[in-house]
């Protein structure tokens, strides 16, 4: 029996997971690799994009291409929404519930087969925000 490469759990594919599974961040593939080569110290960048694809491919890992931004990944693989600061870039997940007939809406509407939506907020985080935008009163004149 041939066992086929991208389906064996390879200790690069455990420590990317590993990795991913400890973190609430959405890192980009360069801190995935930056945080598995202190893990695994031969591996190499072009290793680390090959398995993000496998894990992709075989669904264990999900991929955020958001404009502007260079593609995130996660491992949480539910239906949920983002928020991304636009001036740090740090993106988090956002726990409201998914519209289920949005799809349903937006097919009906333009004729469309939708295969799904991601929804992306923007603003800026705790942190970043100016002292001017301190409440959502002050932000609105």
């Amino acid at each position: 029996m041939v066992i086929n490469k991208a389906h064996r759990e390879t200790r690069q594919r455990k420590a990317i997971l590993d990795f991913l599974r400890k973190t609430r961040s959405h890192p980009t593939a360069d801190r995935i690799y930056d945080s598995v080569r202190k893990v695994i110290p031969s591996i190499s960048k072009g290793t680390v994009y090959r398995n993000l694809q496998v894990l992709i491919e075989r669904g264990k890992v999900a991929v955020l291409d958001i404009r502007g931004t260079l593609s995130r990944y996660e491992i949480r693989q539910d239906a949920h929404y983002h928020f991304r600061c636009e001036a740090c870039g740090r993106i988090v997940d956002l726990d409201l519930p998914v519209d289920p007939g949005l799809d349903g809406r937006i097919a009906e509407r333009t004729g469309f087969v939708v295969s799904g939506h991601q929804t992306e907020f923007r603003g800026w985080c705790a942190n970043c925000r100016r002292p001017s935008q301190n409440t959502q009163e002050e932000a609105w004149p």
